[in-house]
């Protein structure tokens, strides 16, 4: 039997490697927040020896499946790995993501209301150009991002905006852009660092839409499960991107240098402070931070 049965399903597909501290803070927080949705763990060979335990806890308690690669494979394999076992849409959730309240329902909302859609990101606060509340900007994990995530569902009417790539920490991948795009390039990619990049710029070359999902905010610790193994995006994984895609570095150069969400994040600041003061007063500090 398959982990989904239509499209219209949600597998959240966790790709493991050692990092236990975070992972003890994503399993957590995905126990309190996955409700129906199927979750599919994949223990890529951990070395750490207290992961699997904790991985075979969550998972008999929540009826998650678990697998386990007998070897080490890589990010790109794994995460293949559980496109490729998921009829419907999937969420690449990386092991240090932290899920917040009505993320889910958010995800199923873009799905429902975005034609063509191919990936889509929420708000985070440490995601690149999808960082919140300041842009490009890696800020430690907010004791308020629950709050956050509440007010921002509540409160701000989602304008889906197109962006170029989305970013890896939380990914939605439809259905329809595996049955056109197909998987990771794991050939190019190996461990990881710019596949989900070439991703998104094949499902654009083809049609499709990566949007943010402006109403949804998913806390990210960052950099867990490839610090063992010493892997960083770095000039050698930017030279593979470039390799596919030559026009990749301009591209995004001029995207942040126009920064075409600063008006959204001004907007959905306005709003908070309307209608929740104390929450918009801490985010301000935290704009402020150098």
């Amino acid at each position: 039997m398959s982990l989904d049965e239509g499209s219209a399903g949600i597998t959240i597909v966790v790709p493991v490697y050692n990092g236990f501290s975070a992972l003890i803070r994503c399993l957590r927080a995905l126990e309190q927040q996955a409700g129906p949705a199927r979750v599919l763990l994949i223990d890529d060979a951990s070395t750490d020896v207290r992961v699997l335990p904790l991985l075979r806890q969550y998972s008999e308690r929540n009826q998650w499946q678990l697998q386990r690669h007998r070897q080490n494979r890589g990010f790109v394999h794994t995460a293949n790995a559980g496109l490729q076992q998921a009829d419907g849409h999937v969420v690449l959730l990386n092991a240090d993501a932290i899920v917040t309240p009505r993320w889910l329902h958010a995800l199923r909302l873009v799905i429902e209301s975005t034609s063509d859609l191919a990936t889509a990101t929420p708000w985070s606060n440490n995601a690149e150009i999808c960082s919140f509340p300041r842009f490009l900007t890696n800020h430690s994990v907010p004791a308020y991002a629950d709050d956050l995530a509440e007010s921002l569902f509540r409160y701000h009417r989602p304008r889906y905006p197109r962006i170029p790539t989305g970013v890896g920490f939380c990914l939605l991948i439809t259905a329809a852009a595996k049955k056109r795009i197909g998987l990771l390039d794991e050939s190019t990619f190996g461990h990881g660092y710019g596949e989900e990049n070439d991703y998104c710029l094949r499902a654009a070359a083809a049609g499709m839409k990566n949007v943010l999902i402006d109403n949804a905010y998913v806390a990210h610790i960052g950099n867990q499960s490839f610090a063992d193994l010493g892997l960083k995006a770095d000039e050698h994984s930017m030279r593979r991107l470039l390799g596919k895609h030559p026009h990749y570095r301009q591209m995004i150069a001029e995207y942040i240098a126009a920064d075409p969400l600063a008006s959204l994040r001004c907007e959905i600041m306005s709003t908070l402070k309307k209608h929740r003061p104390q929450l918009a007063a801490q985010l301000d500090d935290r704009h402020d931070e150098p």
